[in-house]
C-alpha cells in the first residue's frame, strides 16, 4: 500500500497548489524513473525465495545488510537525480509554451491542455522527451539492482552489465520496457491503487529477467542477513530501564543491594 499512498499524496499536493498543477502529469509519469528504487525490496524477496530462504515481507528491508549497499544507494541517488531533472525539463517546456502564469483552475488547465494547439504541442514534446528519459533509465537500471543484490559489485559494473544486456537483446528489452510502462499506467489510473498489484508483479518479473540474461555467479557470496540475537527476558519491574539497550547498564561492584 506504500506505492498508492505516496502517489496520491504527491498528486494531491500538486493539485492543491495551482502553481504546481502543470507538474501533476510529469510527477505521475516520472514514477517509472524511480520505479526500480521503489521495487528493490521486491527484488530482495525474489532473491530469498530462489535461495530457499524465508521470503516474508519483513525481509524486504534486508537490503540494508547487502554488501553492495553503497552501490545501491549511489544508483538510487542517480535515478532520483534523473527524476528531478525530468521535472525541471517538464516545467521549462510548460513555461516556454504557456508562459509563467499559473492556471486559473483545474478545469481551465485541462481545457488548455486537451483542446488547444499549444496543449497538444506540450503533450507531444513532453512525450518525446519523456521517452528518452525512460529509455536511459531502462538501459542503466533494468539489470543493475538485481545484480547488486546478487553479487558484491559496484554501481559502475552493474550499470555496464545492464547496458550490455540491452545491447545484446534490444528487441526483448524494448518490449519489456513497453510492458513496464503499460502496466504502470494501468496501475496508476485508479488513483494508484493498482500499483499494489502491478509493483510486486514487475518486481518479481524483473528478478526473473535478470536470471534469464545474466549467468549465475559460480561463487556466490554467502547470505548476508545477520542472525537475530536472542534477547534476554526482561521483567516488567525493570520499566523504564527496559526501554534502553542492556549494554547501557553495567553491574556496579557494590552489589545489587547497595
Amino acid at each position: 500500500m506504500i506505492y498508492p499512498l505516496v502517489g496520491i499524496l504527491l498528486i494531491g499536493l500538486t493539485f492543491g497548489t495551482l502553481s504546481l498543477l502543470p507538474l501533476a502529469i510529469p510527477i505521475a509519469a516520472g514514477f517509472a524513473l524511480v520505479g526500480p528504487v521503489a521495487a528493490i525490496g521486491l527484488y530482495e524477496l525474489s532473491r530469498r525465495r530462489e535461495a530457499g530462504l524465508d521470503s516474508s515481507p519483513i525481509h524486504a528491508f534486508d537490503v540494508l545488510h547487502s554488501p553492495s549497499l553503497g552501490a545501491v544507494i549511489a544508483l538510487s541517488l542517480l535515478l532520483i537525480a534523473i527524476f528531478l531533472i525530468w521535472l525541471l525539463v517538464a516545467e521549462a517546456l510548460y513555461i516556454a509554451i504557456f508562459g509563467y502564469s499559473a492556471p486559473a483552475s483545474i478545469e481551465q488547465f485541462m481545457t488548455d491542455l486537451l483542446s488547444t494547439p499549444r496543449g497538444w504541442t506540450l503533450i507531444i514534446v513532453r512525450w518525446g522527451i519523456g521517452f528518452l528519459f525512460a529509455a536511459l533509465v531502462l538501459s542503466i537500471s533494468a539489470i543493475s539492482f538485481p545484480l547488486l543484490l546478487d553479487r558484491d559489485v559496484g554501481a559502475t559494473v552493474a550499470m555496464r552489465t545492464s547496458l550490455r544486456v540491452m545491447a545484446a537483446n534490444p528487441l526483448p528489452m524494448a518490449l519489456w520496457g513497453l510492458i513496464v510502462a503499460a502496466l504502470l499506467v494501468i496501475g496508476s489510473i485508479p488513483f494508484f491503487v493498482g500499483l499494489t498489484v502491478v509493483m510486486p508483479v514487475l518486481g518479481h518479473a524483473t528478478w526473473h529477467l535478470y536470471r534469464r540474461t545474466v549467468e549465475p555467479d559460480r561463487n556466490p557470496h554467502p547470505d548476508y542477513h545477520p542472525v537475530p540475537r536472542e534477547r534476554p527476558r526482561r521483567s516488567a519491574a525493570d520499566f523504564p530501564a527496559a526501554l534502553f539497550p542492556t549494554h547501557w547498564w553495567g553491574k556496579s561492584d557494590i552489589g545489587e543491594n547497595g
